[in-house]
């Protein structure tokens, strides 16, 4: 199995631009103080085993958490739900895509 890469906010940005899929592994609570990816998925890291991820054939999947660290630290797992797509990290989460004049906006 291959470990995700890394990609920082513009990247990210790029890729779901060409259709990738945004995966929010933050929990609701979280996601209700510090506002939402607009189009993330929600998967929370608590109820990862549970969850069903699906992409599209060759869509890439990007998981992010609030700074990175969670991601990273289930990278394997991550990983596993994902199955044979292509995945990639969320490089400091929704704080870097944030600090990148990226949108966020509050959940529904």
């Amino acid at each position: 199995m291959n470990l995700p890469k890394e990609v920082s906010p513009a990247q990210a940005a790029a890729l779901v631009r060409g259709g990738a899929r945004m995966i929010d592994i933050r929990e609701a609570a979280e996601r209700k103080s510090a506002g939402v990816i607009p189009g993330a998925a929600h998967a929370p890291l608590s109820a990862l085993r549970a969850a069903r991820i699906e992409a599209a054939p060759g869509q890439a999947l990007i998981f992010h958490c609030k700074a990175g660290g969670r991601t990273k630290q289930n990278a394997e797992a991550l990983a596993g739900k994902a199955g044979a797509c292509e995945i990639y990290l969320l490089q400091g989460g929704i704080d870097a895509w944030r600090d990148a004049g990226l949108p966020v906006e509050a959940p529904r």
